[in-house]
């Protein structure tokens, strides 16, 4: 991978077909974005089914952005059609079909949510486009074309069909449209790139059968992590309450993003900013605050993003002090030094004696803040 791909690399799980050694351009995406005498297009779909788009969502919209810097068109498919039978990926049960009115206001919200990341200016890098435009043409001669590119053994081998099945969960048949219904978005808009999570995999190879059957040149598909949500457990989802939401206030925002835990930093800088990942700082605290400075000023510039950061600030501090208001405070004078910390923590009267447990959390905390206290006067000298 040569430096001038970098940005196509970050962040990728997987991109296919990719052959590396091919000079291909049907093969290797390298190849066709060296080779090709016009701005690809690439296309990255959203359901409109609810009102608000997370982190997790932003993380193909932000590699759009990316194709957009290095001159190609990004074709954003707002799925009002598809929306409204709802992607079955990944659920255990039929979608609750939205009405026509549903799709459209989420809609609204979702082109303003994405604003901040897409460029919506520049002549030529932006198209935006509603499924409802080609699918809601169709007729039953059209839908049976599409349909007979399938078989039902091949829908079933879509991972969530295969579970419901398994399962004994009732699959309805418009739910075996959707694949083909977003297949179908790739050959209305000539895609060459497709960009989704790695759930979306089959989706996008649907796509690629599609183009192929109409005659088309086929997409590459570019896959993305799904991205933990603030609990570094599950998947970042509303339902779940531990999601970051593009439309929440600075502080909201700064507040959870600087509680990301350790292990999933370095995750949500390679994904959600671009900072240079060998850059980063070697202490996690400071990651943590500069991971919600970025992320922040993305979506609400820098000038409020420091604000936040400074009222976060304030915010622990006053905890802070309400702890401290709480311990309650002794005299030394019968304490004989030097003396253990069994003999400090007796006379606060704190605890009575040693078989006492409490006494032995209070020695902990006392001897951890002595140390710290210690660090702190030997930086500063």
């Amino acid at each position: 991978m040569t430096d001038k791909f970098t940005w196509l690399h970050r962040g990728i799980s997987e991109i296919f077909p990719d052959q590396a050694d091919s000079q291909d351009p049907n093969e290797n995406l390298i190849q066709r974005l060296t080779k090709s005498d016009r701005p690809l297009r690439i296309k990255l779909g959203i359901d409109p089914t609810g009102a608000d788009i997370h982190l997790g969502h932003s993380i193909p919209v932000r590699k759009l952005r990316a194709f957009q810097d290095a001159g190609h068109t990004a074709v954003l498919i707002i799925g009002d059609f598809t929306a409204r039978i709802g992607d079955p990926t990944g659920k255990s049960e039929v979608r609750r079909q939205l009405t026509s009115e549903q799709v459209k206001e989420n809609a609204k919200t979702y082109l303003e949510q994405v604003r901040p990341i897409l460029d919506f200016d520049t002549p030529g890098r932006l198209e935006i486009r509603y499924n409802s435009e080609w699918l809601s043409k169709l007729d039953l001669t059209n839908i049976l074309e599409l349909l007979a590119t399938m078989t039902v053994g091949q829908m079933l081998a879509k991972e969530g069909f295969a579970l419901r099945y398994n399962q004994e969960n009732p699959i309805y048949i418009h739910e075996f449209l959707y694949p083909l219904m977003q297949g179908y978005d790739s050959v209305a808009v000539d895609a060459d790139v497709e960009l989704g999570g790695t759930d979306q995999k089959f989706n996008i190879a649907v796509g690629r059968d599609l183009q192929r059957h109409f005659g088309k040149r086929t997409q590459f598909g570019l896959l993305m992590p799904i991205l933990l949500g603030t609990d570094g457990v599950q998947k970042m989802s509303k339902s779940l309450g531990n999601y970051v939401g593009l439309s929440e206030d600075p502080l909201s925002m700064y507040s959870k993003l600087e509680k990301i835990p350790d292990d999933q930093v370095e995750e949500y800088f390679e994904l959600l900013t671009n900072l240079p990942l060998d850059e980063l700082p070697e202490n996690p605290r400071e990651r943590q605050k500069l991971l919600g400075l970025d992320i922040v000023s993305q979506y609400h510039g820098k000038e409020s993003a420091l604000e936040a950061q400074q009222t976060a600030v304030k915010m622990v501090l006053q905890g802070d002090m309400s702890q401290t208001e709480a311990v309650p405070e002794f005299s030394l004078a019968s304490v004989e030094f030097p003396a253990k910390l069994f003999y400090i923590v007796s006379a606060s009267g704190l605890c009575k004696s040693s078989s006492d447990k409490n006494c032995w959390v209070w020695i902990l905390c006392l001897s951890i803040t002595v140390r710290n206290l210690l660090w702190r006067l030997n930086k500063r000298l």
